[in-house]
């Protein structure tokens, strides 16, 4: 028979999936009890698992209303842009040309896998296609430790997309022309080029309304 911390961990794996695949979408709340029958299992381990998903800044519990799934204001988009923007430079400053040419050859075949996700609104398929080819640029520049502070902000990154699925499916050409761009620079081996695709990529082109992808 399950135990009852087993249950919290399912409950708390459960919920905290359907925060980033957009089944729970920001701004809705979420019932104990609602929760406790969806996943057959009692209010008390699902109580435990909304608790940790509150100290982790997904959700916030309102007693006797429910909790109410968060949604990343203006600032913490801007700021999650800033921080993507400064890893993702530096590993590409930080990596030698041969890896960065080389990334840059292995990277672009992906991009057709991507845009076949975007067209069929894979959102799930994209995410992760999209997550995978920006910590790429993390992982060249062989730094353990950038690669672990970037891998912190993923989860932000998949609630940021889910959150405005809509708009990301209007703009499959944007982009994935972006994403070329980023690669071209690789290939060219410069690192200033890369860095303001980069900046117009998570910056301007995308704006408020999506952030960063």
């Amino acid at each position: 028979m399950p135990t009852t911390d087993s249950a919290a961990e399912r409950a708390y794996a459960a919920t905290r999936t359907a925060i980033l695949d957009g089944t729970h979408r920001p701004g809705s709340m979420l019932s104990e009890n609602e929760l406790a029958g969806r996943l057959g299992m009692s209010r008390t381990p699902v109580r435990a698992a909304l608790a940790r998903l509150q100290d982790e800044g997904w959700i916030t519990i309102y007693p006797k209303r429910g909790a109410l799934v968060r949604e990343l204001g203006p600032r913490e988009i801007a700021d999650l842009a800033d921080a993507r923007l400064i890893l993702e430079a530096m590993g590409v400053q930080r990596a030698t040309s041969e890896v960065r040419r080389s990334l840059a050859d292995r990277l672009e075949p992906g991009l057709a896998a991507q845009r076949a996700a975007l067209v069929a609104r894979d959102l799930d398929g994209f995410v992760e296609l999209t997550i995978a080819f920006h910590r790429s640029f993390v992982e060249a520049s062989g730094n353990a430790v950038l690669v672990e502070i970037g891998d912190r902000l993923a989860d932000r990154q998949r609630l940021l997309l889910s959150a405005h699925r809509d708009l990301l499916f209007e703009r499959v050409d944007e982009t994935i022309a972006e994403h070329l761009a980023l690669i071209e620079a690789l290939r060219a081996d410069d690192p200033a080029a890369f860095a303001e695709a980069l900046r117009a990529h998570i910056m301007d082109t995308h704006g408020p309304e999506l952030g960063p992808v």
